[in-house]
């Protein structure tokens, strides 16, 4: 038997779970369009956000940790999962991130959910007032600038096309990328309301830059200075405008250098700066700029490589969570850690400026399609692959428009059709419809891989699952795929050993993967995932890196999770930057990617942590939290103790506790009101954007009261009660038995009511 097949050991997957539902009043389904977006899988990070809220559709249990009640579901659609699953998979499974905002996105992603972004200020004004502010600009300056003759036969227009950033946009339809489209009328850049703005274009390689021509939109520099640069952060100015007033800036510069930049200063107004193309001109002896070359999967069986315009490439990698428009501000970041690719989770027309800022940065990216159920239930709705053509054929045409549109973009590595369905569509289907479902999946994935390759050959085309038990389907129905994809954690290094007695003739590579996730570590004392320690989640990714390139031959690299800066329950558990701070994972990271982190300032290292009492807190009442705090440089720390009610009560917010420090990195901390179990945080900052952070779970219980409980073990009816659902049956006798643990539950119907008999007059 395959080791993946056996329930104990294959790898256990967040979102499987002993019973659950097709999309409905408990789970929110995108439509078809949803599916594809790049907004919804890019930002995985922003649906993906964080891994736990993304997998309930990008990441976190949608009845925060506990087994779902009758209050979770209606009391239809109710499916049962194919019951081959592990039973310690099924129990992680209510309890596991939904993907990216949910994975994202993380970006998956999708984890998350889809991000709304109200209308453009600027797009949304009327094109007589942009007339206003133009001539009231003009009345109340006197214009002196000069313009440059039309360029010689051998002057070429280098910036068409090319990777463009910028310090900001008003949203995803005025990005960067708009002013370099070729569109004088269509499309434009659209900066924030504020100074100062820049946009600047990656040539690709140096060039003699003789003409840059700005074609403004309303929303215009006054002031600006036109720079170039040979690294993206030196600048040397080519020209200074001080008197500008719209229209078309057509300048004579004389400079070298591989990137040019429009700086704003000031603007005549309220508004941005906008422009409808930046173009820059000159010479690059002939040699047009370079593109991102074609990419491969050459070698043959077990001694397989990838490679980039015929250079060997490992991908060295992070699921990617920032929105795009913060790309500019992390991108460098991300390349300082070695890194060279990133992933989503989706691509759509808001992909272009994430992968214009990749490759301003020297980064490729796994570009991603979504489809449904991704890993489940709030993931994206149950598709029918067996029956239903119109959603198949909407998708191909989706997907594949995208592919066309970026097919030369530099930054694109390969294309991800799918995530977790295999796997998924447990969740929506049973025996032998489950089984016909999975592999229509697949023959679909391979349908996909075949129209992506006619219309791009040098790409490659691969499909993510988290289960290896979903190779056998790729294996039988999806020849087409140039190599499969695995999201793994925990159990990443049994990968391996799932690839060699599958018979597999494909190479892989790990698309998710990091420290365990919280489907699959033991339950503490309060019958919560007892999460791993910052030193334990370090060594999580190292030992996932160190499996994954021990795979020598056939996994050709990884995409670790998760670049992201969520804060909250998921967001502690998998970013690497929760809340923007940098904690030993991140170190670890970088390491594994650059060989070394000598002369880094590292974080505060937390270890005995300790919580008392840790099952039996008072609800308003004061409990002890203990921990021992190194930092390696011995930087002054400050500290926050924070609260979590991820468990308690489904919010996964981090939010500050009342605490005061009494010594020996001893705190005081006062328990919530709302009864349940609570994770509480300790988060120590060195001061150098560094944070260490630990966490124990504590039960808050009901304060003590005087007198005697009358009801105890009496006789006790009710109007209802669940029979088969989750945990139960649970009985009226289960609200009156002294036991914390049983309960009752009506039917989902109102009125209910639950009665006691004391036996006599109290």
């Amino acid at each position: 038997m395959e080791r993946s097949q056996d329930p104990e050991r294959r790898i256990p997957h967040p979102r499987a779970s002993a019973t659950v539902r097709n999309c409905g009043a408990a789970y929110r389904c995108p439509n078809d369009a949803e599916q594809s977006s790049g907004r919804r899988a890019v930002e995985h990070g922003a649906a993906i956000g964080n891994r736990f809220d993304r997998r309930a559709a990008r990441l976190g249990s949608p009845h925060g940790g506990r087994r779902p009640t009758g209050a979770d579901f209606p009391p239809v659609g109710v499916q049962d999962i194919d019951r081959d699953n592990s039973p310690r998979q099924a129990r992680r499974a209510l309890s596991h991130p939904a993907r990216l905002r949910d994975v994202g996105l993380a970006s998956h992603p999708p984890p998350g959910a889809d991000v709304f972004r109200p209308p453009s200020p600027v797009s949304g004004r009327p094109r007589a007032g942009t007339l206003l502010l133009t001539l009231g600009a003009v009345l109340a300056s006197t214009v002196t600038l000069a313009t440059a003759p039309s360029a010689g036969a051998a002057e070429t227009l280098l910036s068409q096309g090319r990777p463009a950033t910028a310090s900001s946009h008003e949203g995803e339809a005025y990005a960067a990328s708009a002013a370099v489209d070729g569109n004088l009328t269509g499309t434009r850049w659209a900066s924030s309301w504020s100074d100062p703005q820049w946009i600047r274009v990656d040539l690709g390689k140096s060039a003699d830059i003789s003409r840059v021509v700005l074609h403004w939109e309303a929303a215009y520099g006054k002031e600006y200075r036109i720079q170039a640069s040979d690294n993206g952060t030196d600048w040397t100015d080519l020209r200074t405008v001080t008197q500008g007033d719209g229209g078309t800036d057509d300048l004579a510069v004389s400079g070298k250098g591989r990137y040019v930049r429009m700086l704003g200063t000031a603007r005549p107004g309220g508004y941005g700066y906008s422009l409808w193309e930046f173009q820059v001109f000159g010479d690059t002896d002939g040699t047009p700029p370079p593109t991102g070359g074609a990419v491969k999967v050459t070698g043959s069986q077990g001694d397989w490589q990838l490679t980039v315009g015929g250079q060997p490439y490992t991908v060295k990698g992070l699921t990617w969570g920032p929105s795009v428009a913060d790309a500019p501000r992390y991108m460098p970041d991300v390349k300082s850690m070695g890194v060279n690719t990133i992933r989503t989770w989706g691509t759509d027309a808001s992909t272009r400026p994430l992968l214009d800022t990749a490759a301003a940065h020297g980064i490729r990216v796994v570009n991603g399609f979504w489809l449904q159920p991704g890993g489940g239930p709030g993931s994206g709705g149950c598709a029918d692959y067996v029956n239903d053509a119109t959603y198949k054929n909407t998708m191909l045409a989706e997907f594949t428009k995208w592919v066309d549109a970026y097919k030369s973009h530099p930054a694109t590595l390969m294309w991800n059709v799918g995530n977790e369905s295999v796997l998924g569509l447990q969740n929506c289907y049973s025996g032998t419809q489950l089984e016909a479902q999975r592999n229509a999946y697949t023959s679909f994935v391979n349908d996909v891989a075949r129209a992506i390759h006619a219309i791009d050959p040098d790409h490659p085309v691969t499909s993510t699952d988290a289960w290896t038990g979903a190779w056998p389907y790729y294996k039988r129905n999806a020849p087409d795929l140039d190599l499969y994809s695995m999201n793994a954690y925990g159990d990443i290094c049994g990968v391996q050993e799932d690839w060699e007695e599958g018979g597999y003739t494909k190479p892989y590579i790990i698309t998710e993967t990091g420290p365990a996730g919280e489907w699959e570590v033991p339950d503490d004392a309060n019958k919560v995932p007892d999460e791993p320690t910052d030193v334990h989640k370090a060594e999580g990714y190292t030992n996932a890196w160190n499996c994954t390139v021990g795979h020598r031959g056939v996994a050709l690299g990884a995409t670790l999770f998760h670049y992201g800066t969520e804060y909250d329950f998921g967001g502690v558990w998998f970013n690497l930057l929760p809340g923007g701070h940098k904690r030993l994972s991140y170190y670890a990271v970088k390491k594994a990617y650059t060989g070394s982190t000598a002369g880094d300032n590292t974080p505060p290292v937390i270890s005995n942590m300790s919580v008392s009492p840790a099952s039996s807190a008072p609800a308003g009442g004061e409990f002890t939290v203990r921990a021992d705090v190194r930092d390696p440089e011995g930087d002054p720390l400050t500290y926050k103790i924070l609260l979590s009610g991820n468990y308690a009560n489904g919010d996964k917010r981090l939010v500050e506790a009342r605490w005061r420090a009494t010594g020996n990195g001893t705190f005081a901390v006062t328990a919530p009101d709302k009864l349940g179990v609570w994770k509480v945080y300790v988060q120590a900052e060195d001061g150098h954007g560094n944070a260490g952070i630990e966490t124990k779970s504590v039960k808050v219980v009901a304060p003590p009261v005087s007198g005697t409980n009358v009801a105890l073990h009496k006789p006790t009816t009710a109007s209802s009660y669940q029979r088969e659902y989750g945990d139960c049956p649970c009985p009226p006798a289960g609200a009156t038995d002294g036991d914390p643990v049983t309960r009752w539950a009506s039917d989902w119907s109102d009125p209910q009511w639950i009665q006691v008999d004391l036996g006599a007059r109290t």
